[in-house]
C-alpha cells in the first residue's frame, strides 16, 4: 500500500466540508457528500489498520521532507484502531443526525463543521509531531463551539461559554508546553523528543510527564478537571451529544498513552500518581452519577467514571496494563455512543430525558429497551458483554501488578455502576409515566428509521466486539507490545527501520 493513504483521513473529510459549504442550499446534497465522504474514511481507516498490523508503521512525510525536520504523519496499530473505531462512529452519527430532524436539515453549517470536526480528530491520532496535534486539537475545538450551540438556546450559549473558557486554558497550557519542550530539547517532533528526552536532567522529565498530564487530563475529563463536562455534554443537540460522548474525552486518552508511553523513559513514568488520579476519577465520575435524575447528564458523569478505568490500567505501566486501555478504550467509544443514541431515541418517544418522570418504555416502545440494555450490560461490566470481556483485561492486569488497592476501588466502582444502570433500568423502562409519550408515532418503532437504524448499528458492532473479542484482544496486545517498546515507533519514524516508507 502506498503511504499517500496515511493523510486521507484528514484530507477527505476537510475536501467535503468545502463542498458542502459551497452548496449549502441543497441539504440533501450536502447529507450525500457528508456520508461518502465518512464512508470513505473508514474504507481508508480499515485499510491503514490492515496494512500497519501485517507491516509495521505505516507514514509519509509531508512535502518529502523527513522526520524530524519535516512534518510526519504516522499510523501504528494504535492509531489504526483509533482510526476504525472513531470513523465507525462518526459515520454512524451522522446517519442518526440526518434521521433526527432539526440537526442536520435545518442549519447549514452542520454538515461542514462536522466534518472538520471528523477531520480534526483523525489529525490528532496519525500526526507524529506535537505542533500538529496542538493544531488538530485547535480544530476541534473550534468545531466543538459550533455543534454545542447549534440552535442557539440560553443553556446551550452558557454550556458552550464554559467548554471555551476550559479549551482555552488547555490551549493556555498545551501551547507553553510546547514551547518549554523546544526550548529544552529544540524539537516537537515525537519520535526525536523521544531520543532526546534522556538527555534531560530527571527532575526535568518528571517536570514534563506531570505538565502532559495536566493539560490532556483537561480534555480527558481528569479528575479533577473533569467539573466542565457534564455541564456541557447534555446541552448540546442529541448526535452532537453521542459523539462527544463517544470520542472528544477518548482523544485525550489517547493523547496520554502516546506522550506518556513514547516521550519518557521508565524512570520519568508517573505510575503511581496515574493510578491515584485514575481510581479518584472512577469514583467521583461514578458517585456524580448516582446523584442524577436527567438522563444524559448522569451518562456523562459515566463518561468520566469509565476514563479512571483507562488511565489506572496505563499507570500499571505494563503490556497487560496497556493491551487492556487499548482493547478498553475502543470498546468504551462503541458503548458510550450508543448509550447517548439511545437517549436520544428515549427524549424523542418520551418527551424528557428525566428519569424520574420517563417510564414504560419497554411496553411502549420495547425496540429502545433492547438498545439500551446491550450497552447498559457493557457499562456495567456483566458477561457476556464486550464491558465484560473489557473490564476483566483491566482487572486481570491489576491483579498481575498485585495493585490490590486500585483494583479493589475498580471492583466497587462497577458495582454502583450496576446499581445507577439498574435505576435507569427500571425507572425509564419499567416505571409508570407520568404522563403519555411525546410522539406517537412509530411508538413501537422507538423513532424516525434512520435513527432507529444508526442506533441498531452500534448495538451490531458492540455485539460483534463480543464474538470477535479474541481476535481484537490479540490485536490491542501487540499494540500494547509496541507501546512498551517504542523504539519501533522512533526507528519507523526517523528511517531507521522497516516501517512502510514514502
Amino acid at each position: 500500500m502506498n503511504s499517500a493513504l496515511v493523510p486521507l483521513p484528514i484530507v477527505i473529510p476537510l475536501f467535503a466540508a468545502a463542498i458542502t459549504v459551497v452548496f449549502g442550499r441543497f441539504r440533501v446534497l450536502q447529507q450525500v457528500v457528508s456520508l461518502a465522504a465518512l464512508g470513505s474514511v473508514v474504507g481508508v481507516s480499515i485499510a491503514l489498520l490492515v496494512e500497519a498490523d501485517e507491516f509495521g508503521v505505516v507514514k509519509m512525510d509531508a512535502g518529502g521532507w523527513a522526520a524530524p525536520l519535516g512534518i510526519t504523519y504516522v499510523v501504528d496499530r494504535l492509531a489504526g484502531i483509533m482510526l476504525v473505531t472513531s470513523s465507525l462512529m462518526l459515520l454512524v452519527v451522522m446517519i442518526y443526525a440526518i434521521g433526527q430532524k432539526g440537526v442536520a436539515d435545518k442549519h447549514v453549517g452542520f454538515a461542514p463543521i462536522y466534518l472538520v470536526l471528523a477531520s480534526g480528530v483523525s489529525a490528532s491520532f496519525i500526526t507524529g509531531d506535537m505542533f500538529n496535534l496542538f493544531v488538530a486539537f485547535e480544530m476541534m475545538l473550534a468545531a466543538s463551539y459550533v455543534l454545542l450551540t447549534l440552535g442557539g438556546r440560553q443553556d446551550q450559549v452558557r454550556a458552550g461559554m464554559t467548554y471555551v473558557v476550559i479549551s482555552l486554558l488547555f490551549s493556555a497550557m498545551f501551547i507553553t508546553a510546547l514551547a518549554l519542550l523546544y526550548a529544552a530539547t529544540g524539537t516537537v517532533n515525537m519520535a526525536d523528543l523521544a531520543e532526546r528526552m534522556p538527555e534531560l536532567s530527571s527532575g526535568v522529565r518528571t517536570g514534563f510527564s506531570l505538565l502532559l498530564i495536566f493539560v490532556f487530563g483537561i480534555k480527558a475529563g481528569l479528575f479533577p478537571l473533569f467539573f466542565w463536562l457534564p455541564d456541557s455534554y447534555p446541552t448540546a443537540p442529541g448526535p452532537v451529544t453521542a459523539i462527544f460522548a463517544g470520542l472528544l474525552t477518548k482523544v485525550g486518552v489517547y493523547a496520554i498513552i502516546r506522550t506518556q508511553t513514547l516521550l519518557f523513559p521508565p524512570e520519568s513514568q508517573q505510575g503511581t500518581a496515574l493510578l491515584i488520579i485514575g481510581g479518584l476519577t472512577m469514583v467521583v465520575g461514578v458517585l456524580g452519577a448516582l446523584a442524577q435524575d436527567e438522563l444524559k447528564r448522569l451518562l456523562s458523569f459515566h463518561i468520566v467514571s469509565q476514563i479512571g478505568y483507562m488511565i489506572f490500567a496505563l499507570g500499571l505501566f505494563t503490556v497487560a496494563g496497556v493491551t487492556a486501555v487499548v482493547f478498553y478504550i475502543s470498546q468504551t467509544i462503541l458503548v458510550k455512543t450508543n448509550l447517548f443514541l439511545v437517549a436520544g431515541l428515549v427524549e424523542r418517544h418520551a418527551g424528557s430525558g428525566r428519569v424520574s418522570r420517563v417510564g414504560g418504555i419497554a411496553r411502549s416502545a420495547p425496540i429502545i429497551a433492547v438498545f439500551f440494555a446491550v450497552p447498559a450490560l457493557s457499562l456495567a461490566g456483566l458477561p457476556p458483554s464486550s464491558g465484560f470481556a473489557g473490564k476483566f483485561s483491566l482487572i486481570d492486569a491489576g491483579v498481575a501488578s498485585e495493585q490490590w488497592v486500585i483494583v479493589g476501588v475498580a471492583l466497587l466502582v462497577s458495582l454502583l455502576t450496576l446499581f445507577s444502570v439498574t435505576k435507569v433500568w427500571s425507572g425509564v423502562f419499567w416505571g409508570e409515566p407520568e404522563s403519555a409519550p411525546a410522539l406517537d408515532e412509530g411508538r413501537t418503532h422507538g423513532g424516525p428509521p434512520l435513527m432507529v437504524f444508526a442506533t441498531a448499528v452500534t448495538v451490531a458492532l458492540s455485539i460483534a466486539y463480543v464474538i470477535f473479542a479474541g481476535p481484537i484482544y490479540d490485536l490491542a496486545e501487540r499494540a500494547g507490545t509496541d507501546l512498551m517498546n517504542p523504539r519501533v515507533y522512533i526507528d519507523a519514524v526517523l528511517g531507521m527501520s522497516n516501517g512502510a516508507d514514502t
